[in-house]
Formats: structure tokens, C-alpha cells, sequence
């Protein structure tokens, strides 16, 4: 089902993210790409966009790599 599902999809040939980063200090989805975020890990910024930076992306990317994954197993 999975399968068929995602081949439907606009983004079918294209790898699901590891990452979302949301900036603006707003912890939501807005509906935006919720079959494909099902095994992403999440990380919220308070900063706005324009004031996000390298140094602040490098933060999360050491973040995530910290994070033990497990794609859903136990």
C-alpha cells in the first residue's frame, strides 16, 4: 500500500527528508508534506528565516546526528 501510495505522489522520485527545520517559533506542520515526514525528525527555531544562519543549521545537523533512528522498530 505504502508503495502504491507514494507513487502517486508529486514527490515520487525523490528521497523522503530526514530533517524539517521549522523557523519562526511555530510548531506545526501545515498539512505540508505529512506522508513524507512520517519517519523525519522534527526541529523547531525560534529565529525567523532571515536571521537563521550557517552556525544555526550546523547546530541542527550535529543535533541529528546525536539522534539514534529507528525508522519505527522498537
Amino acid at each position: 500500500m505504502k508503495k502504491n501510495f507514494s507513487n502517486n505522489l508529486l514527490t515520487k522520485n525523490i528521497p523522503d527528508p530526514e530533517i524539517l527545520i521549522r523557523t519562526g517559533n511555530t510548531k506545526r506542520l501545515s498539512n505540508f508534506m505529512l506522508w513524507q515526514l512520517a519517519y523525519s525528525e522534527f526541529f523547531f527555531e525560534k529565529k525567523l528565516w532571515p536571521d537563521f544562519t550557517t552556525n544555526d543549521f550546523n547546530k541542527i545537523i550535529d543535533k541529528y546526528k546525536s539522534i539514534k533512528r529507528n525508522f519505527g522498530k522498537i
